[in-house]
């Protein structure tokens, strides 16, 4: 269940994000045929977050508590580059151009996130 509400989240989270930055790209003409590279590339992200960030956030925690947090961005911006790099390894067609467009994205996936988590998956 907690992968299905990563993927929500990594799906709105995505789109948002490629929305607002030219850097965060999918491969297609129209909405239909980015449909699929944004599926995939949420899939890809949900799954950097379920196994790689947890042991990257463990081994950097003198990092986040001597930056009181900031350093999280950082961590959350090199984990959507990761996926970036997995999705054109596989060739995808879903990309991430640069470390500053990362953190912008990475800033947009914790918003987007935090809203979907808040006010959509937690109604039980």
């Amino acid at each position: 269940m907690r992968f299905l509400s990563w993927f929500v989240a990594d799906v709105a989270g995505l789109a948002v994000a490629a929305w607002f930055f030219d850097g965060i790209w999918f491969e297609g003409s129209d909405w239909q045929e980015k449909l699929v590279p944004l599926l995939i590339g949420a899939a890809i992200l949900s799954v950097i977050h379920m196994y790689v960030a947890p042991v990257v956030k463990l081994l950097s925690i003198p990092f986040i508590v001597l930056t009181l947090g900031l350093f999280l961005l950082v961590v959350n911006a090199c984990m959507l580059l990761l996926a970036g790099w997995i999705a054109d390894g596989f060739d995808v067609g879903f990309g991430v151009d640069g470390f500053w467009t990362a953190v912008g994205g990475a800033i947009v996936l914790s918003i987007v996130g935090a809203f979907t988590s808040a006010f959509v998956l937690e109604r039980d």
